[in-house]
């Protein structure tokens, strides 16, 4: 995976990120000379500059995602899997990354660091969220993009069930203050087929109301409104140069990993 992401962008930071060993032809003043007088053993100062990529991942966690019916998890613990993934790859590869999980309001933010033991406080936090509130992506993302002050990569996990203008219009914001950006839509194969069986009772996962209907009578229109609304998305995100992913949760998680390495590593 090394050199898969290599990072366009260069700038400074002084901000202190972690010690790792001395290897010949590193300069002597990044030497922590204090370390060495308690250990006797060469140590460098590693700041995040020295780091491949910054990278900014947002899980929506938004009561839409606890949803499951034809595939064999939930969206959120689909997505909870897949961030966990992308975050273990990316700090091995020594990348600074940063952590946003949110529903009507930022849940938690853990800005982007490339520290192996900030490793598990990105991890802890993920395992341990719950899915909560209302959606509010749109509002939410873009808190979440006055907070970026260094460009990167920005991944956003969502099943993207929100007011597809504002929502759009934010996840642009990313994109205008010249980050690369990858989104992955999150969808249980029913939500895309409607393959329902005779009567049923639809229940709002964020409001709690129900609706009593027969879903054959109206699939084929929930299928033209469906593609109609996922064809925007992608349109939009691929004409203002945003990767974007459509993945069910029946795709399996090597798949979905493959398909990000193979879009990452055309953008090299």
């Amino acid at each position: 995976m090394v050199g898969l992401h290599k990072s366009p962008y260069h700038g400074f930071s002084v901000e202190f990120s972690e010690h790792r060993s001395y290897m010949q032809g590193d300069p002597l003043k990044n030497v922590d000379w204090k370390v060495f007088a308690k250990s006797e053993k060469y140590f460098i100062k590693q700041f995040e500059e020295e780091t491949n990529l910054i990278c900014h991942i947002n899980l929506d966690v938004s009561k839409s995602m606890d949803f499951k019916h034809s595939g064999p998890i939930t969206k959120l613990e689909y997505g909870k899997i897949l961030a966990s993934s992308l975050i273990y790859l990316m700090n091995k590869q020594q990348d600074a990354v940063g952590l946003s999980l949110y529903s009507d309001k930022i849940e938690s933010y853990l800005p982007p660091k490339s520290s192996r033991i900030y490793l598990r406080n990105l991890l802890t936090a993920i395992e341990n969220v719950k899915s909560s509130n209302k959606t509010e992506t749109a509002e939410c993302l873009n808190s979440i993009a006055d907070k970026i002050k260094r460009r990167g990569l920005v991944i956003i996990i969502s099943d993207l069930f929100d007011n597809p203008e504002s929502m759009l219009s934010t996840i642009k914001k990313f994109h205008y203050k010249k980050n690369e950006v990858l989104v992955f839509q999150l969808l249980d194969p029913i939500e895309n087929s409607f393959a329902f069986g005779s009567d049923a009772i639809f229940i709002d996962k964020e409001t709690g109301e129900e609706m009593t209907t027969q879903p054959h009578q109206i699939q084929k229109a929930y299928q033209d409104t469906m593609k109609q609304y996922l064809d925007k998305i992608k349109k939009e995100c691929l004409s203002n140069g945003i990767e974007y992913n459509l993945i069910t949760t029946d795709i399996p998680f090597d798949k979905a990993l493959l398909s990000y390495f193979r879009k990452r590593s055309k953008l090299n």
